[in-house]
C-alpha cells in the first residue's frame, strides 16, 4: 500500500482548483446530445473552471469524451459505484486514459446505497478490498478520492486515496472532515446552487432536489451526527436544513456560501445548479455562466 505524498496531491489540488462543477447531466449517453455535451464542456473551461464532476455513477469511458474535448479541464466520476464497475477495468481504462491525456482524469469512488446496489454489503469492508484490487491492478493512489462521509471511510480516503469528494455535506461537516483528513488531503466538498432569490421559490426548488436523498439513510444518518434532527428531515426537509445544504439568494450571498466552505477547509467546491423543472437533459449553461461571474475575484 503506497501512501500519497504531500507533493502528489499539491498538483492534484492544481489541476482541480478552487472551484467545479458537478453536472449529472453531461454523465449522459443519449447520443443526439453529444456535440452539446462537448461544447458544454469546452465552454466550462473557458469560463474558468477548471474540474467537471460527472454524476449518476459515470464509468471512465463518461469522462473520455470529455477529456478528449477539452484541453487542461480535470474531470472527475463523482461518483462511480463500485457495485458497477469492477476495479480491474476501471484501472486498465483509468491507465489508458492517462497515457493519452495525462494527469487530467480524477477517479471518484462511492459505495452508493443499499436501495441502489442489488449487491450492496459490508460498505466499507467491501471499500477496502476494491481498493486493494485497484492497488494490485496498478492504479495511483494519488489519482483517486472516495465519497466519504462518516469517520472511517475519511481516515480510508486519508490513508488510500488522495481525499475526499463528500456530497450534500454543510460547512461544518467540512471542518469535521477536514480535522479528519489533516492538513494535506484534498477536500472537494459538492454543494448545490439554486440561482433565485425569492425565499419560497427557492426552497420549493431545492426540496424538490432534495427529496431523494432523504429517503437515503447515508445521508440522513450524517444530518443527524452533524447536528441535525428528525424534525428537520421529516416532510421535506426543514428550512433549516435546505438553507444548510444549498446555496441560493443574491449574488453575493451564494458567494458568501460557497466561501463559508473553504474557510471550513474544503481546497475545492463542486458546484451543482439546480433548476426549477428543468427540461429533460437540458444543461443549466446559463446557471454555468453566472456562477463564473459570481465567483471572480
Amino acid at each position: 500500500m503506497t501512501q500519497v505524498s504531500a507533493s502528489q496531491v499539491s498538483s492534484l489540488k492544481d489541476t482541480v482548483g478552487r472551484y467545479g462543477i458537478w453536472s449529472f447531466g453531461l454523465r449522459s449517453e443519449d447520443p443526439e446530445g453529444l456535440t452539446e455535451r462537448a461544447e458544454a464542456a469546452a465552454e466550462l473551461e473557458e469560463l474558468g473552471f477548471h474540474a467537471l464532476w460527472l454524476g449518476a455513477s459515470p464509468g471512465v469511458r463518461h469522462a473520455a469524451a470529455l477529456v478528449e474535448a477539452t484541453s487542461r479541464l480535470g474531470v472527475a466520476t463523482g461518483i462511480q459505484s463500485i457495485w458497477q464497475y469492477e476495479a480491474t477495468e476501471t484501472a486498465s481504462a483509468v491507465a489508458e486514459l492517462e497515457e493519452s491525456h495525462p494527469g487530467r482524469f480524477l477517479l471518484g469512488l462511492g459505495v452508493s446505497h443499499a436501495g441502489m446496489a442489488d449487491r450492496y454489503r459490508r460498505p466499507y469492508a467491501s471499500m477496502v478490498e476494491y481498493l486493494d484490487a485497484l492497488d494490485a491492478a496498478g492504479h495511483p493512489a494519488e489519482r483517486r478520492v472516495l465519497a466519504a462521509l462518516g469517520p472511517k471511510m475519511l481516515r480510508l480516503s486519508r490513508d488510500r486515496a488522495a481525499g475526499s469528494h463528500p456530497y450534500l455535506v454543510t460547512p461544518e461537516h467540512t471542518a469535521q472532515a477536514r480535522a479528519a483528513l489533516g492538513e494535506t488531503p484534498l477536500l472537494a466538498p459538492e454543494l448545490k446552487v439554486v440561482l433565485d432569490t425569492d425565499p419560497d421559490r427557492a426552497r420549493t426548488t431545492a426540496r424538490g432536489s432534495l427529496a431523494m436523498y432523504l429517503a437515503l439513510p447515508n445521508y440522513t444518518n450524517n444530518f443527524l451526527r452533524i447536528g441535525f434532527t428528525e424534525d428537520d428531515i421529516r416532510d421535506g426537509g426543514s428550512d433549516r436544513l435546505v438553507d444548510a445544504v444549498f446555496a441560493w439568494g443574491s449574488e453575493d450571498r451564494i458567494r458568501e456560501r460557497v466561501d463559508a466552505f473553504h474557510t471550513a477547509g474544503a481546497d475545492h467546491v463542486a458546484l451543482q445548479v439546480i433548476e426549477d423543472q428543468p427540461r429533460d437533459g437540458a444543461l443549466p449553461r446559463d446557471g454555468w455562466r453566472r456562477l463564473a461571474e459570481l465567483l471572480k475575484p
